[in-house]
């Protein structure tokens, strides 16, 4: 028997949560054949599982359909570390950005797009939920109005395929109801709903999941840190006091202890408004210095400042990576060279601890045999 063409055969059977297969998500674990026993380990966020069984039967299943006289054992095993605990729901995730504001209209949906493509052009692999349940603008945003996302089988369990635009994987609710179609939802609907993008939904892979989030500090905002770890979020302001005043208020829901997001930065939308016939110019309509306040008070960063543009309603076009996109990698960058900045001083500082200890013991010594 071939180790490599039993992990093909096992290529077949999907992760119940991801809908991917459990090879390429490393459930599959210690692969052992003795004469014509086959025995191996699938690793599960919990032994309590409702799927372990077909799990099982289908692992036996896709392993006999090339070696049929084999005799399949299959051991369930559970991953019980903390973060994988914690992180079960989107274990493919490895990052979830939530982008957040606290008066409507300053732009948030536009900030959302511009760095979700951003960081796709830096080469990440990119999706986007569309929170925003009263107001979904994601399907404009990138030219898909009433396009359907595909429902799959996974154990009986139907799932929702996101659609692709762009290379970035998309859900909203837009691509549920029709266009003109309100959306009339209490508070336990709506966090029904967001838990569904999140549990039901087949995302692959993903360095980034950019969360579009509705105005304000509601029941969408608190479902969302409640159900997966958000790593931090992006405030959008725009620079005149009235939007800075709620942009505070929706900033320190996040801040709460029983919350506690870390605010990444901040981007000031309509920043100011330069004209076609004069490109030199910055006209400041709305005011100035809203987004450097923001930061401030966050103890974070600007971001960056975004001029007003013309409103656009069709597919994303090519352009320059978002400079908001650039910030967010170079802010992480940053965290990865003081962490490991800290390592490096540490393990100086015990490097010379030791020596000094060394020093200090030849002294002594020395003196003794004198």
């Amino acid at each position: 028997m071939d180790k490599n063409k039993i992990l093909e055969a096992l290529k077949t059977v999907k992760d119940p949560t991801t809908g991917q297969d459990i090879v390429s998500r490393g459930m599959v674990t210690d692969l052992k054949i003795d004469g014509d026993n086959v025995n191996f380990t699938i690793n599960l966020p919990s032994l309590d599982g409702k799927h372990k069984q077909e799990l099982n039967f289908s692992c036996m299943v896709a392993v006999s359909q090339v070696y049929p006289s084999a005799n399949v054992n299959v051991h369930m095993a559970s991953q019980t570390t903390q973060s994988s605990q914690s992180s079960s729901k989107l274990p493919q995730v490895k990052n979830v950005i939530a982008v957040a504001s606290g008066k409507g209209g300053v732009g948030k949906s536009t900030v959302s797009t511009n760095l979700a493509l951003g960081l796709k052009k830096l080469g990440a692999r990119v999706g986007l939920i569309d929170a925003d349940l009263y107001g979904p603008s994601i399907p404009t945003m990138f030219g898909l109005q009433g396009e359907r996302p595909k429902i799959r089988d996974v154990y009986g369990k139907p799932k929702i395929v996101p659609l692709e635009a762009h290379g970035i994987y998309l859900m909203s609710i837009g691509f549920i109801i029709e266009p003109e179609q309100a959306v009339v939802l209490r508070g336990p609907r709506l966090s029904a709903v967001i838990t569904q993008f999140i549990n039901d939904c087949l995302w692959p892979e993903l360095d980034y999941l950019i969360i579009d989030l509705p105005p304000g500090t509601g029941d969408i905002q608190l479902s969302l840190v409640q159900n997966i770890p958000v790593t931090g979020a992006v405030m959008v302001t725009t620079p005149q006091e009235v939007a800075v005043v709620d942009a505070v208020k929706a900033m320190n829901m996040f801040l709460l202890p029983n919350v506690n997001v870390p605010i990444l930065g901040i981007v000031e939308n309509m920043a100011w408004f330069t004209p076609a016939e004069l490109p030199d110019n910055k006209y400041y309509i709305f005011g100035e210095g809203g987004g450097k306040r923001l930061a401030k008070q966050s103890s974070s960063m600007l971001l960056g400042q975004e001029d007003i543009f013309p409103p656009e309603t069709s597919k994303p076009t090519p352009e320059p990576v978002s400079p908001v996109a650039k910030e967010l990698e170079a802010v992480e960058e940053k965290l990865r060279a003081a962490r490991q900045a800290a390592i490096d001083i540490a393990r100086q500082t015990v490097a010379d601890f030791d020596a000094k200890e060394s020093q200090t013991s030849a002294v002594q010594n020395e003196r003794k045999r004198g």
